[in-house]
């Protein structure tokens, strides 16, 4: 089987027990439950930041933690390689595609995802994609392609409320083996960005920040690396 470009790589945190499911527990428990029941394809939409690159990596993670071959190709970074990139991974049970979008309208990447999809589908392995509309929105313009795209599973994911929010941050940091007081996480909450992976990447930052000053994210110190930042990466 091909292997996975270097330059793509799985978080370590992208996994099903940091997910915070929210009212997605329903996507979340289908696909913990793969390859069974088998099903040619699942679907994920949804909007920005409500976890569908996540949950994409940790059923691989899953998969490849049980001795399967799973791989994941996000088109965003994969793009600029061109469509050769979607080739001989029929041999994995589980192929991930992120940002499946990316090939909608461009006649060689189509082409390319429908030979992947016939491909898998015959070696009995399963397709997962994720995107920003459902199946029957996307832009894709070749028919056979946008027949086989409906086939199988589909879940529209929700976002998170905010006390979900807090918990994601929360489980975040406990992963990380950081205390992060409840004041801390709701004034980040009110400060910043609410899309999760806004919040998780100021997360990362503020441990970076804390193990240099030797400090820990108590409030004052928060908002302190906060202020410092807002004419720099704060929006």
């Amino acid at each position: 089987m091909r292997q996975i470009p270097l330059s793509v790589q799985l978080k370590d945190s992208a996994v099903f027990e940091t997910f915070v499911p929210g009212g997605n527990e329903e996507a979340v428990d289908f696909l913990k439950q793969l390859p069974r029941p088998r099903v040619p394809a699942v679907w994920l939409w949804g909007g920005s930041g409500t976890g569908r690159s996540h949950l994409l990596q940790a059923a691989c993670a899953q998969y490849r933690g049980s001795g399967a071959d799973a791989a994941y190709l996000p088109l965003g970074e994969l793009r600029a390689a061109g469509p050769g990139t979607l080739e001989g991974w029929e041999r994995a049970a589980l192929v991930c595609v992120d940002d499946v979008d990316e090939a909608a309208g461009r006649e060689a990447w189509e082409q390319a995802l429908f030979t992947l999809f016939n491909a898998v589908n015959e070696a009995g392995g399963t397709l997962l994609f994720a995107a920003s509309a459902a199946p029957s929105a996307s832009a894709f313009k070749l028919p056979d392609l946008r027949s086989r795209l409906t086939w199988g599973v589909t879940f529209q994911l929700k976002p998170l409320t905010d006390e979900e929010r807090l918990s994601a941050l929360t489980l975040r940091a406990a992963r990380r083996g950081l205390d992060l007081p409840e004041e801390t996480a709701r004034y980040m909450l009110t400060r910043l960005p609410r899309h999760m992976s806004a919040l998780l990447a100021w997360l990362d930052r503020l441990d970076v920040e804390s193990l240099a000053a030797k400090r820990r994210l108590t409030l004052p110190f928060v908002r302190e690396v906060l202020i410092s930042a807002v004419g720099d990466d704060l929006t």
